[in-house]
């Protein structure tokens, strides 16, 4: 919602496309959001494309080569946002468009994206905000509409208040496998933009060692991740990108 917002700031409403892409596990809430946030932007050019045949056709195709016998867990959440990529960047090869990546700092530091699937695109405006700092930037667009030239708020408040959701499997929320972003962004902030130490960020935060480094961890592994990632516009003292580069594969010390 806040990546759209922003691209019709900049670009106004007659040169986005917009795309709600629903699947099984999207829940009714989520497409209303998409749909109002379109109507807030004065958006006309907005397609509507399940994913839900291709999302079957790949369970059938993979499901004679795979050991398990069928797609689950990571694989068939990974695969959803895949399919997504792969249509977004169809539309964007046909019609000369850029796509935007929607994924934001917090998620880049830990992995939280996927590779050829949400982190497609030419440009990732979010790429530089932690996840606190994308509800902050929504409040205040909403705050400041007029003065952006929005003819009303243009985030749904919904898109702000709910849980944190992927939404690629039943009743998922961000919460079931990261900490609350307050201290997540908290512990990225020192160890990203400060360069703080994990025994540092114990000591200021006062957080248990072990979920220092469980962020830690999560963050080491996805560097693989963060070096495909689309463009990031810089924002903070150290960004994701060409200016913040550290080996692919090291020995890792949490204590370091």
């Amino acid at each position: 919602a806040l990546t759209v917002a922003l691209a019709v700031a900049a670009l106004g409403p007659d040169a986005v496309q917009g795309v709600l892409m629903p699947s099984r596990f999207s829940s009714e809430g989520s497409v209303t959001d998409a749909r109002e946030s379109a109507s807030r932007l004065g958006m006309k050019n907005v397609a509507e494309i399940s994913i839900e045949e291709l999302h079957c056709a790949a369970e059938k195709m993979l499901t004679p080569v795979l050991k398990a016998g069928e797609l689950v867990g990571l694989a068939d959440e990974n695969i959803q946002a895949r399919l997504r990529g792969l249509l977004l960047m169809g539309i964007s090869n046909s019609e000369g468009r850029m796509l935007l990546a929607t994924s934001n700092k917090s998620e880049l530091a830990v992995g939280y994206s996927t590779l050829y699937g949400d982190m497609c695109g030419g440009m990732m405006p979010l790429g530089d905000l932690y996840k606190t700092e994308v509800f902050e930037l929504s409040r205040w667009m909403n705050e400041h509409y007029s003065e952006l030239g929005f003819q009303l708020p243009p985030i749904p408040v919904s898109s702000i208040e709910k849980p944190p959701s992927a939404e690629l499997r039943p009743d998922q929320c961000d919460q079931d496998s990261l900490p609350e972003y307050d201290i997540l962004d908290a512990v990225l902030r020192m160890r990203i933009d400060e360069e703080r130490s994990p025994d540092e960020i114990c000591s200021a935060l006062n957080l248990d060692r072990s979920l220092v480094d469980r962020i830690e961890g999560l963050h080491v592994r996805s560097e693989f991740k963060r070096y495909q990632a689309p463009i990031v516009p810089k924002l903070s003292p150290r960004a994701f990108g060409r200016g913040r580069r550290i080996p692919l594969a090291f020995r890792w010390n949490s204590g370091d």
